[in-house]
Formats: structure tokens, sequence, C-alpha cells
């Protein structure tokens, strides 16, 4: 992933915005927005558990974009169906097989949803976590748009730019949830 400063590619003016949670979407969205470009935030993380987790999160990402007059869109949870495609992968690390596995399948269904909406290009949020392997994103990504054939994965950096302290200056801004854990049940073996 690159590692260089924030680009938009040329002539792009729309991205279809995977948001993993409003913290990590918020200093995204106001760069894209200062640069002409009209996010649509799309929230699909069945990873999220449990329920009452995924909807806290997802209230906060829809409460950001309607705050922001963008268009918001649910990608609904399907727990079962996220746990059949890691399946195997349960005891891997963070940043392990499991997280790759879990990226590709949250973004292809990002650039299927992108086709739909007629939108090329797409992009993630999870690459603005520290605690995220960005190649594992890029890998993930490019599969994904691989995948989905008319689609492009805008692969970038978003902890560059000052972009982790607006973000962290935007949680307070806006009173955001702040989550504790990536989201999913084995992510939450580390926490004490």
């Amino acid at each position: 992933m690159r590692k260089a400063a924030i680009v938009v590619p040329d002539n792009l003016k729309e991205v279809l915005l995977h948001a993993c949670c409003a913290p990590c979407s918020s200093a995204i969205v106001e760069w894209l927005m200062a640069h002409d470009v009209c996010p649509t935030i799309f929230y699909y993380n069945p990873n999220i558990w449990p329920n009452e987790e995924y909807e806290i999160r997802k209230e906060e990402s829809k409460r950001h974009a309607e705050s922001l007059g963008l268009k918001w869109i649910d990608g609904d949870y399907h727990h079962d169906e996220w746990l059949e495609g890691v399946c195997g992968l349960e005891n891997e690390p963070e940043r392990g097989r499991r997280c790759e596995r879990c990226f590709t399948l949250r973004l292809t269904a990002t650039a299927h949803k992108a086709k739909e909406l007629g939108i090329e290009c797409f992009a993630t949020t999870l690459a603005s976590s520290r605690w995220k392997s960005l190649e594992q994103i890029e890998r993930a990504g490019l599969a994904a748009q691989e995948a989905v054939p008319g689609t492009k994965f805008w692969a970038q950096n978003w902890r560059k730019g000052g972009l982790q302290d607006r973000r962290n200056q935007l949680l307070k801004e806006y009173g955001f949830y702040n989550q504790q854990y990536c989201g999913c049940e084995f992510s939450t073996r580390n926490i004490d």
C-alpha cells in the first residue's frame, strides 16, 4: 500500500467508502469532501460481535453520514455467513489469515455494491487503523477488484497527512462511541 501522501486518482469524483466505524471514517470523509470527492458510505461489517456492539457502531456511522448529508447504505448483518467465511481460521492471531479473509469478504461485498450503484472506485476505512496490516488490506482490495470486473480499488494509507490526529479530534467533537476491539469475537481474546 502506498506510503506517500494522499493523492486523489485522476478524475475521481465519487467513491464507495467501506466504513468500519464512525471514528475511523470521520477524518477520511472530511478529507474526501475537502478534495471534491463525494463518498457514499457503505456500512458492511458482519464480523462485528455481539449484535448489540454491531448496532451501536452502525448507528454511529449512520449518524455521522446523516450529519454531513451523505448517502449511507446498510450492508446488513449476516454474522453466521461471516463465521462460515472464516471457518477454520478462528485461532489465527490478529493480523493473521483470518483478518485477511475477513477483509476480502467485506471488500468483495463492497465491490459488488459499487458495481450495483455504478460507482467505479471503492476504498475502505480499514486502512486508517494502526492495528491493521496495510498489506493485507491492499491484497484484499485488489482481490475484490479482480472478482468484480469494472471496479477499481483505491489502495490508500489513510493514516498519513495528519488524518490519524484529525480522527482523534473528530472522535471528541462528535462524541463518537469508540470501540475497544476490532469487532469479531476472536479479537476480544486480548482484552482484559
